[in-house]
């Protein structure tokens, strides 16, 4: 309990968190996406006991919003054969963790996670969708997403050439159901404690405030804010790594 503790005897400490989920929450009902990536770098560098769980748990929220909003145009059949390959990813991602015995290694693999993210993110990669790009781009979404709580930039990749009418409600259902799985890996691994769920529901009205306001402030979450986010999480990634590195 000495995280929920902190988190709620520093003011500041608590208004920032509460920005930072504000802010992700608005990106990813606009975006349809972007919740992670927006939060997990700022919130790791504010105090790293809010990543990966408290996140996850959030990232489950948003992502089951969006999927029941759009529920019309999932397509279940990609799915369910990304799944495996998720759990290939999370697997792979709760073993690490289970190796990994003190903050500055958490704090070198996160942040290169988060780097690799936004290489993702910006690399413009053409990647032609089949069934095999499908199963490694969710594995490697699987591994990112339990490391990290950012498990978006590896599908965004495959399915930006997509319908967005099925894309999007599409990797809302697969982060949900990843997100689902990723927990559970992490508890496996011993990742995941109570105070991880007391955390969340601290930062749930960041959340909901964000929910509620997104229409709003849509207007603001355009081209112009993408290249912002892309610096600030990846200045974010730059000081993980090197605090993760002693420097």
């Amino acid at each position: 309990m000495s995280d929920v503790t902190h988190l709620l005897g520093v003011p500041w400490l608590l208004a920032a968190v509460l920005a930072v989920v504000f802010v992700a929450a608005i990106v990813q009902i606009n975006l349809g996406m972007g919740f992670g990536l927006t939060a997990a770098p700022l919130l790791a560098l504010l105090d790293p006991a809010l990543v990966p769980v408290p996140t996850l748990i959030l990232g489950l929220f948003t992502a089951s919003l969006g999927a029941w909003r759009e529920r019309e145009g999932i397509a279940w059949a990609e799915v369910l054969l990304g799944a495996p390959g998720r759990m290939a990813g999370v697997a792979a991602g709760a073993g690490l963790l289970a190796l990994i015995t003190g903050p500055r290694p958490f704090m070198l693999a996160f942040g290169t996670l988060i780097a690799l993210a936004l290489i993702l993110s910006v690399s413009g990669w053409r990647m032609p969708f089949t069934r095999g790009r499908l199963l490694a781009m969710s594995a490697l979404s699987g591994l990112m997403g339990t490391l990290t709580s950012v498990g978006a930039p590896p599908m965004a990749l495959l399915y930006q050439h997509r319908p967005v009418q099925t894309a999007r409600p599409t990797m809302a259902a697969f982060f949900a159901v990843g997100c689902v799985l990723s927990l559970a890996g992490l508890a496996l691994a011993g990742w995941a404690r109570p105070s991880h769920v007391l955390l969340a529901a601290i930062m749930a009205p960041g959340l909901l405030a964000g929910i509620f306001a997104a229409r709003a402030a849509g207007r603001l979450v355009d081209r112009r804010f993408r290249p912002a986010l892309l610096a600030v999480s990846g200045v974010a990634a730059a000081i993980l790594v090197a605090r993760g590195l002693g420097l």
